[in-house]
This record gives structure tokens, C-alpha cells and sequence, in this order.
């Protein structure tokens, strides 16, 4: 079990107080003295006093090694990749030894997720790189019974064992291990979707082989083994009463916590990606649904996904089952 477990730490929105003291010597220095007095003089003539400046918050959010480490604080980024660089930092690691964080457990829960966004008041858990392995697999269904996610700096991984499937009778793959390479040709860098359609891909009949890293357990997590599951949006979305939303692209911001009606829609459309992509990723239908919920018709809508998220490329009957999703939620069914 990881050592000095998570427990309530210093506040963790903090006035950057160093700062603020600078400003204020500022201030003083440049205001007019009289050469009787030496006090501020209040005379229109000398330069005006800027008004007072708003002091800037300091996001800082607690975290340790999933598998076990002291306690530690990370700061300052924008986006996960940047994260990822403030934990390598926090931990002496290379950011490319992290595999995936969860929020508030040490556990491979994939129901805790860090995706895009994170509660105020969250602690954040860091799953690195541990065993590697190579597995063979002769292809003899359709489905492998997988759904691929990623991390959003270039690792896709093993969310959820479909039961009674073919990966599912090999105990040897599991939930939360890293997918490094298939039949040989390196997956490192791609996105979820991309993996998931080469594995699709896959010919029926076909011996593949699966380079795997599991991510490195605590004591009490070996020999665990999970299917995992739906990702809820309650879980992804943290605890905290506000959330950081990082971004891909620009800078991240503080909101507010998802309504009722975008948590259930998120919901849905997440298990849209699944079914028709092999895919779940909450921070992709979350950003769907906040391209859609002001959308007045389903042609506004797929022009705003070919804007934004043209990647994909996602077929008709698809952007019309999102589009129909959100419009579910919204009436409450």
C-alpha cells in the first residue's frame, strides 16, 4: 500500500504573497513626497497611482506515486502534458515513465480516471511505467473485446475487458496496461482511435502479437485483476466543488462543476465513442457536448465537430446518434 497514504493538506488555492509585497513597494516608491513632509502627496500634479492589483491564485494540487512515494505538490500547467512534466519533476522522473493518473485512489480505477479535467480539491495519483511483456494471440472472433484510451501525451492503454471475450480468457493482459506495439510496429505517439482501429483491423484467423507495459502495483494491488468498465462522469469529473479544465490547445481554466443534464449526456455519448469506435474517453464527450448543447440542428452541429475535432472523421450515423443523445438529455430521458 502506498506509503503515508492521501490525507487533507494546506489549502490549495494560494495568494502568491511574495508578489504581492513587491507591488506594494512598488507603489510606495513611486508615489510623490513633499520636500517638507517626505508623505505621500495627494496633487494631481505628480503621477498617478496605478489602482490596486488583483492578486493571482496558485493552483496546487497534492499527489503521489500510485505504487507508493512521500507526498508531493505539482503547479502551473496548462494542459496534460505539461502535468505530466510537473510530476516528473515533483518525482525525479522522465515524464515518459508516467502511464496514467487517477484522482483520489491508488487503485487502477479506471471509473477515476484523470481525463481533461480535475477537481479543486483532488488528489492526484501517478501509475508508472512497470512490467513489460509480449503476448500472442490468435485472432478467432471478430472482437477482441477491448476498449483503448489514451493519456493525451501519446500512450494508449487497456480500459476495459468486454467478459467472456478473448482477451478476457488471457489472464495475462489487463486493465490499465499500456499498448507499446503491435505485431512489432510501435503505437507510442498514437491516439486511442488510431489504435483501436489497427487492432480492428486485425484479419480473423490472424496470430498477432501485443507488446504491453503494465503500470508498476503496490503490494496490495498484485495479482488483481479488473475488466473495468463504464467510465462514470461523476468520477472523471473530480470531487472538488470547482474543476480545472485542461486543454489540448490554450490555457487551462477553472469552472464550474458539470450540470445534470451535461453529466448524463456525456454519459451517452461516451458510450456512443464505445460502440462505435472501441473507444471511451469522457474529455472528448464532454468537449462533443459542449459543441452541440447550443446547437440549433444537427448540420450546425457536424460542422462544429469538423472544426474542432476533424480528426476523427466520424461518420454520419454517428454525429447524428451524438446529436440525438444530447437532445435526450437535455428533454431528461
Amino acid at each position: 500500500m502506498p506509503l503515508g497514504r492521501w490525507k487533507k493538506a494546506a489549502p490549495l488555492m494560494e495568494n502568491d504573497e511574495a508578489e504581492a509585497t513587491a507591488r506594494e513597494r512598488w507603489l510606495e516608491a513611486e508615489r510623490p513626497r513633499t520636500a517638507a513632509t517626505g508623505e505621500a502627496s495627494g496633487s494631481a500634479s505628480g503621477p498617478a497611482a496605478p489602482g490596486p492589483l488583483p492578486l493571482r491564485p496558485r493552483l496546487a494540487f497534492h499527489t503521489q506515486l500510485a505504487h507508493g512515494s512521500a507526498t508531493g505538490r505539482v503547479e502551473g500547467f496548462s494542459n496534460v502534458k505539461e502535468l505530466y512534466a510537473k510530476l516528473g519533476e515533483a518525482f525525479g522522473l522522465h515524464p515518459s515513465e508516467i502511464m496514467f493518473c487517477t484522482l483520489n485512489t491508488h487503485k487502477v480505477d479506471m471509473d477515476k480516471l484523470l481525463g481533461g479535467q480535475i477537481g479543486l480539491e483532488d488528489f492526484i495519483f501517478a501509475h508508472i511505467r512497470g512490467q513489460k511483456k509480449e503476448v500472442e494471440i490468435y485472432k478467432s472472433e471478430d472482437a477482441l473485446g477491448l476498449t483503448i484510451t489514451d493519456n493525451g501525451a501519446g500512450y494508449a492503454f487497456i480500459k476495459r475487458i468486454k467478459e467472456g471475450s478473448l482477451i478476457d480468457r488471457m489472464q495475462v493482459i489487463q486493465v490499465g496496461d499500456l499498448i507499446e506495439a503491435i505485431n512489432g510496429q510501435s503505437v507510442i505517439g498514437s491516439r486511442h482511435f488510431e489504435v483501436a482501429k489497427l487492432l480492428k483491423g486485425l484479419m480473423k484467423g490472424q496470430l498477432f502479437t501485443l507488446r504491453l507495459v503494465e503500470p508498476l502495483k503496490a503490494f496490495d494491488m498484485i495479482s488483481q485483476r479488473s475488466k473495468g468498465g463504464k467510465s462514470a462522469s461523476s468520477g472523471q469529473l473530480g470531487t472538488g466543488k470547482g474543476t480545472l479544465r485542461l486543454r489540448a490547445k490554450g490555457v487551462a481554466t477553472v469552472e464550474e462543476e458539470p450540470s445534470a443534464f451535461e453529466e448524463k449526456a456525456i454519459e451517452k455519448v461516451d458510450d456512443l465513442l464505445e460502440s462505435y469506435m472501441g473507444i471511451r474517453d469522457t474529455e472528448l464527450a464532454a468537449t462533443m457536448v459542449d459543441l452541440g448543447k447550443n446547437r440549433k440542428n444537427p448540420d450546425e452541429f457536424a460542422q462544429a465537430l469538423d472544426e474542432d475535432l476533424g480528426d476523427f472523421a466520424f461518420p454520419d450515423e454517428f454525429v447524428f446518434d451524438v446529436w440525438g443523445a444530447i437532445g435526450d438529455a437535455k428533454a431528461g430521458r
